[in-house]
């Protein structure tokens, strides 16, 4: 199964660049995002879909005229801007582009350190209990994942941030509980068992590395049928169908340390790439046999993680770490704990 996972994410071409800004803005996540300018001068030389902030389209001017219209877009906008492709959801304790047209994330960025998986000075102690699964009301009705598409649908509300991520505040650990950071993925055998395993791996990289960034991102990666012609083939939940279902996942990690106690400022860069099918996977899986080259990740996703000089200068992770996970079966500790807890005194 793993075997074929390179193959699969290698056969996409290059798509769209998310860009470089994504570790700035995990870094600066508390900073107001800074505008987007867009023309306003002479008219643009090109088809330019511009946004004066991040999620928001530019508004048209009262007076359409085509002389108004061309100074801001280009004639072709003059009654509307399809845009954005993704909303931009700025939170606690991570960043995500939300993909509008499969109703779950495009991708989402963490930047976790010993520190950040902790509680937060002042706060009171982040408790999953307390937080539930709703709909993200920030987002247009008619783009939303919705509760009832996973209901009863067979598959988990699967969080691409996983709320023990996100400890720093129960505000931070609500938001990992926003529709807009779920996908849907096979329960048993996957979220919340090997994904799981994985997810704890991403947090134990913050005792051997000052710095862990972490992008997660749905893929839909093609088969070979009987004819010999690739396609790619998913499930879409709700009624009416709403929500997509990923055939994959990814994590791609950065992590980052100083080479040493007398260098500080000079650090070691490590990252690597792990794609998982959305499918049961035994947990004596080894965590390497998931490996694939980030750029192939890039290409199925057609988003662009690290510069070409971070890809060059840096050491593959499970060069510098062990790749292996801890099989801890999550969901069979939280069920005995709630058994004890509702046992009869």
């Amino acid at each position: 199964m793993p075997s074929g996972i390179i193959v699969h994410a290698a056969v996409f071409t290059a798509g769209a660049v998310l860009g470089g800004g994504i570790a700035a803005a995990i870094s600066n996540k508390n900073r107001p995002v800074p505008p987007v300018p867009v023309p306003a001068a002479t008219a643009p030389s090109g088809p330019i879909i511009g946004v004066d902030t991040i999620g928001k389209a530019p508004a048209v001017p009262k007076d359409l005229s085509v002389t108004s219209v061309t100074q801001t877009l280009p004639l072709a906008l003059k009654y509307g801007n399809p845009g954005p492709i993704t909303d931009i959801l700025i939170r606690k304790a991570y960043v995500s582009g939300y993909d509008r047209r499969l109703r779950h994330p495009a991708w989402t960025a963490e930047h976790l350190t010993r520190a950040s998986l902790g509680k937060a000075i002042g706060e009171a102690a982040a408790d999953r209990q307390n937080s539930k699964f709703v709909e993200d009301v920030s987002l247009p009705a008619v783009f939303r994942a919705r509760l009832q598409d996973y209901f009863r649908s067979g598959y988990d509300r699967g969080h691409m941030v996983p709320a023990a991520d996100a400890k720093s505040s129960q505000e931070a650990m609500d938001e990992t509980f926003l529709l807009s950071n779920i996908a849907p993925q096979v329960g048993d055998g996957f979220n919340r068992h090997y994904w799981a395993y994985l997810e704890d791996w991403c947090r134990r990289l913050t005792g051997n590395f000052q710095d862990v960034y972490i992008f997660t991102v749905p893929l839909y990666l093609p088969r070979k049928d009987s004819d010999g012609k690739w396609r790619v083939s998913y499930e879409v939940i709700g009624t009416p169908p709403n929500v997509s279902v990923p055939t994959h996942f990814a994590k791609v990690v950065l992590t980052s340390r100083p080479v040493s106690p007398s260098t500080p400022d000079v650090h070691e860069v490590s990252t690597g790439a792990f794609v998982l099918p959305n499918a049961i996977i035994p947990d004596e899986a080894p965590l390497e046999s998931f490996v694939v080259p980030v750029e192939a990740v890039e290409r199925a996703a057609g988003l662009t993680f690290f510069s070409e000089e971070v890809k060059a200068s840096s050491k593959h992770i499970c060069k510098t770490t062990k790749c292996d996970v801890i099989v801890r079966r999550f969901d069979d500790a939280q069920k005995n704990s709630r058994k004890a807890i509702a046992a009869p005194k």
